[in-house]
């Protein structure tokens, strides 16, 4: 996404006062159209479970089918952010916005009633490319509603937004699961769409860029097919529990090779999505590597996590949403005050010590049975949460600061999109972890199904109890060993992801700055307010 152009000579408020009077309004609407795109995927997480179980409850999915049903949306918005954004500045903000709104309220009415895992996969792909054209147009629109000296107020309050739905969406998808079907966390987005929509068409203004970037096709081509290719390679070796099978090998180098390709044409081209030129900075580089290693264990810890409450310990879907509320908790509280730790220690040390606490807490998940106090999960939640807010503050100001400062809109939709990238890679990677995990361990206990269940069952613990289920009485010998297997599985699965965070500490620790002299953090604080990001 791009920032507006600025006027060389700024004389008087720059924004019209019929705007400026109602600036507040304009930034709910805003908040109201971010609030559900954010949403979506905090609510999905506790209903995953849910939809797993066999129809009428749920669909029946698979593991690796619940994995595409979070990366489809996840994917489709990470490739396409910048090309939205340059739309935006092009075509107009305002129509941008509503225009996406739209798409992600359809989508969101098209998997509410999908008939299969194979249709809610396609329709969240339909959610996601709405997404795409909402994020980094509600910030644009917000830059040009406030003047600059609002600017950093508005966008702390616009930025708070995210952290309150992923607090509520949990909550949120639970209270839903506990009185209607599984599509109705889905459905939901539709009334709030209408009234979005509403909302913007009588008080947002439109706005574009006067100089628009250049729309780079075939870096989205490539990036989007690239990713997909490898994240399709990584969650079909877990489904097969064979990462050396002839197609996962041969759709993961595909993948890579498309991917190495993106890189050589943006590098070579003249209006990039992404402009790889700034990855020459090994500071801006750790940056961002560290926001997509945050969200690859925190996408993948909420995935397993889930199945762990529900399917595990038998908490129901809002018991579940509420058991999450620690890792939002710690968040909202540790992340205003993150800066305050940064003054005093540095970026290095703190981003670091944030690091380092994931770790242990994702290696504490290895300490977990079927019978552990839940105060102790609730203990882990939390201090992941603060961990998590130690290390997206800091890194969120070293990522705008490392670039100059007309380059704000690309840092910030860079920090975007590598977020959402990690957090598909954590589910597809951690998520492949589990299921062969999983596997190895319930195999040998199948032997009493029919070979034309086996396959099924020795999926996912859900896969298994739900044959259990259907055999009555003769399946109940399996639900102890499924509960051993996943518990196995979860562990194996928590200290891969422990293992990613401290390569993510060790990589801060060596290139983030350190604690800068005091003359040098008043400046950058001032930057940073003129940013507005």
């Amino acid at each position: 996404m791009t920032t507006p152009a600025e006027p060389a000579a700024p004389t008087g408020p720059r924004v019209p006062e019929a705007v400026h009077r109602r600036r507040w309004a304009i930034l709910g609407v805003l908040m109201l159209s971010l609030l559900i795109v954010v949403l979506d995927n905090s609510i999905l997480n506790v209903a995953i479970k849910t939809i797993s179980t066999p129809a009428p409850t749920g669909l029946g999915a698979t593991q690796s089918q619940l994995e595409w049903a979070i990366n489809a949306y996840t994917l489709v918005f990470a490739g396409l952010l910048f090309t939205a954004g340059l739309l935006g500045d092009r075509l107009g903000r305002k129509k941008v916005l509503l225009g996406g709104l739209a798409v992600f309220g359809i989508g969101s009415a098209l998997a509410a009633f999908s008939g299969s895992p194979g249709q809610l996969i396609t329709f969240r792909a339909v959610m996601g490319l709405g997404a795409a054209f909402v994020m980094p147009a509600t910030l644009a629109v917000l830059m040009n509603v406030f003047e600059r000296e609002e600017q950093p107020k508005a966008i702390g309050i616009w930025a708070g937004g995210v952290g309150l739905a992923v607090a509520i969406g949990p909550i949120t998808g639970g209270v839903l699961l506990d009185h209607f079907w599984w599509g109705s966390v889905f459905l939901v987005n539709v009334p709030i769409v209408l009234l979005g929509l509403a909302l913007m068409l009588w008080l947002v203004p439109d706005s574009r860029d006067p100089n628009p970037g250049r729309v780079d096709p075939v870096g989205v081509v490539l990036s989007v097919v690239g990713l997909v290719l490898l994240v399709y390679g990584i969650i079909k070796g877990g489904q097969l529990a064979d990462f050396t099978d002839a197609t996962v090998l041969a759709t993961i180098g595909a993948g890579l090779a498309v991917l190495v390709a993106f890189v050589v044409f943006e590098k070579r081209s003249d209006h990039p999505s992404i402009d790889v030129t700034y990855f020459r900075s090994k500071v801006f580089s750790a940056a961002i590597a560290a926001v997509a290693l945050v969200f690859f264990a925190l996408m993948g810890v909420t995935f397993f996590s889930v199945f762990y409450t529900q399917s595990v310990r038998g908490y129901s879907p809002l018991q579940t949403g509420l058991l999450m509320l620690p890792l939002a908790a710690a968040q909202l509280i540790f992340a205003p005050r993150a800066r305050l730790v940064v003054d005093r220690f540095g970026n290095r040390v703190t981003t670091t010590g944030g690091m380092a606490v994931i770790a242990a807490m994702l290696a504490a998940f290895a300490t977990l049975d079927g019978d552990t106090p839940i105060w102790i999960l609730e203990v882990i939640f939390f201090l992941m949460g603060a961990g998590m807010a130690h290390i997206m503050t800091p890194v969120s100001v070293v990522i705008m600061q490392a670039l100059p400062r007309e380059k704000a809109g690309s840092a910030s939709a860079l920090s975007n999109t590598f977020r959402q990238v990690g957090g598909a890679l954590g589910v597809a990677v951690l998520g492949s972890v589990l299921s062969t995990a999983y596997r190895t361990g319930i195999e040998d206990r199948l032997g009493v199904l029919p070979p034309a269940l086996r396959h099924t069952a020795g999926e996912s613990i859900e896969g298994t109890l739900g044959v259990a289920d259907k055999l009555g009485p003769r399946g109940a010998s399996l639900v102890a060993p499924a509960h051993d297997a996943f518990l196995h599985a979860m562990h194996v699965t928590a200290l891969w992801g422990a293992g990613v965070a401290l390569i993510g500490a060790v990589v801060v620790a060596l290139f983030l700055p350190g604690r800068p002299p005091s003359s040098q953090r008043a400046q950058g604080d001032k930057e940073l307010s003129h940013t507005g990001s």
